[in-house]
């Protein structure tokens, strides 16, 4: 697979980092001589120096021969170009990143893909997407949905006391007598483990399950506690970002209650006006007394996405300190990730990294239906579709051959899903979601081709 990527800064570098892995044909173009040098001392990855709205630029790429163009540089217009004229020169597929919006309209969408655009992604609406998904559950570091909950990723932390704090997967096999949920990875002191029988779970682990309905409520009340709905959010930044995600949060179908402080005052009055549903508040992120008479300690949950990654982070903190039981922060460096945990806010997002990730779905190969990433782990869950040509096909999971780094979670057969034990033996159009270490992408993706 041939993969032309405009823009080395984060996002570029993150994509063709992550490719690396797989052994992709990269070629990474950028104006920035420097940037470009500092890609090709850390990646085996082609680099080219110039516009990637340039003709000459984009040959000398071979996009002609290009199975995906991803323009990710800082200017929107340039990535728009840049997708065109790819097009135009023969690129099959093509991403570009965009600051304003109003593009993601269906009819805007579909004028685009006439002009050359297959798709386009804006960083801070993927972001907001992701609040939104991490805010389902407060009791939960993370949870995703597979075909409308018919299996669940969800993930919780271990602490003193609970059941399963220094038991081997061996031994949780008696805490889970209905044989409905599965433990597939473990994020201890920043590394990710994916778990074999004899794995022990220690207190501070943070695990990740992939469960049936029932499943949940099992692991739920195994940790001792009930399903908390979060209701009252307070968000801490004017921010494009907390902009989209007041929108979203506000929607009347999530039924949120939603406050956003913002210091700009002039930027509240325009808000307010964008956020009808949303209390906007004029005030300093250090003002702890300002935050408490807004009620942060009634706060369901409290999402900093300021421009400044240490505010964001000490106003967790603060939020935690007063009892909030879910806080995220956005970051701007990607390294704070893994950190997040470890100094107390439940979950650092990182907008490119999002949109990283987001990318990389049009870069799995078999028929996959969902890719999606957990925060500090590293590792990809993504939802298969069986074909009857599939190597996995009629095949039972003690059989396969699968690597060690990747791990099978569950399958969603007829509308109804099921955890897999060793007996299980996969049909045609079975999704299979399927966690796995980047390493492990490659072996994957050939048992469902």
């Amino acid at each position: 697979m041939h993969i032309v990527i405009a823009g080395a800064g984060e996002v570029g570098f993150h994509l063709a980092k992550q490719l690396a892995h797989e052994q992709k044909d990269i070629v990474i173009i950028d104006t920035d001589k420097e940037r470009l040098q500092y890609v090709s001392n850390q990646l085996d990855v082609a680099t080219i120096e110039g516009n990637s709205i340039y003709y000459d630029v984009l040959k000398d790429a071979e996009v002609a021969k290009a199975d995906l163009l991803i323009a990710v540089t800082p200017a929107e217009e340039t990535n728009l170009a840049t997708c065109m004229i790819g097009k135009k020169l023969g690129a099959q597929r093509t991403v570009a990143r965009i600051n304003n919006v109003d593009f993601l309209s269906h009819r805007q969408r579909e004028d685009l893909r006439s002009l050359g655009i297959d798709e386009l992604i804006s960083p801070e609406s993927l972001a907001a997407r992701e609040i939104k998904r991490l805010l389902r559950e407060a009791a939960l570091t993370d949870t995703f949905e597979f075909d409308r909950g018919m299996l669940s990723l969800i993930g919780i932390h271990i602490e003193e006391g609970d059941p399963f704090a220094g038991v081997t997967l061996k031994d949780s096999a008696s805490l889970n007598k209905n044989r409905d949920f599965v433990i597939v990875a473990v994020l201890r002191d920043g590394q990710t483990i994916i778990p074999d029988g004899d794995t022990r779970l220690e207190v501070n682990d943070y695990v990740y399950f992939i469960a049936e309905p029932t499943g949940v409520d099992a692991v739920f009340s195994l940790k001792g506690g009930t399903k908390k709905r979060i209701k009252d959010i307070m968000i801490l930044g004017g921010s494009r970002t907390g902009l989209h995600a007041a929108r979203k949060l506000s929607e009347r179908t999530n039924k949120y209650r939603v406050k956003l402080v913002e210091k700009d005052k002039e930027k509240c009055f325009l808000l307010a006006d964008q956020l009808p549903e949303v209390l906007v508040i004029n005030g300093d992120s250090n003002d702890v007394s300002l935050l408490k008479e807004e009620g942060l300690e009634e706060m369901d949950a409290f999402i900093a996405v300021t421009g400044n990654s240490e505010t964001n982070i000490i106003s967790c903190l603060l939020a935690k300190n007063n009892n909030v039981q879910k806080t995220i922060a956005l970051v701007e460096n990607m390294d704070y990730i893994h950190l997040s945990q470890a100094i107390g806010v439940d979950t650092m997002i990182n907008k490119k990294l999002i949109a990283a990730n987001f990318i990389c779905r049009y870069l799995r190969r078999g028929n996959v239906l969902t890719v999606t990433s957990v925060h500090g782990v590293d590792a990809e869950v993504m939802e298969f579709e069986v074909r009857e040509n599939s190597a996995i096909c009629f095949q039972k999971v003690r059989d396969l051959d699968f690597p060690e780094g990747a791990i099978i979670g569950g399958v969603i057969r007829n509308t109804r899903g099921f955890t897999t034990m060793g007996n299980f033996e996969f049909n045609p159009k079975d999704h299979v979601v399927v966690l796995c270490k980047p390493e492990a992408i490659r072996v994957v993706e050939r048992f469902f081709k």
